[in-house]
């Protein structure tokens, strides 16, 4: 699991640094914030999973979620199958 949260959490810096370039080059700020904003409470989500005590009911639904947000980046290289929900 640790691989990938972090293999999310890389996908998620690129794609702010990403958005940060398209806003200051082309504008589009409102969209671009809703963007943005989606993209911090995926990385609350991949941070609270690696925090998460093991004994934590919430663990299981937790790392599902996080299985299938990470899917939006299967198309990656470095995205691996069994990631998969």
């Amino acid at each position: 699991m640790d691989d990938l949260l972090k293999f999310l959490r890389a996908r998620i810096e690129e794609d702010n640094h990403a958005y940060a370039y398209v806003a200051q080059t082309y504008g589009g700020e409102a969209l671009l914030d809703s963007h943005l904003s989606l993209l911090d409470l995926i990385d609350m989500l991949a941070r609270q999973c690696k925090d998460m005590d093991p004994s934590d009911a919430h663990g299981a639904g937790l790392t599902y979620a996080i299985r299938v947000l990470a899917q939006s980046y299967a198309k990656h290289p470095a995205y691996q199958q069994e990631w998969r929900p």
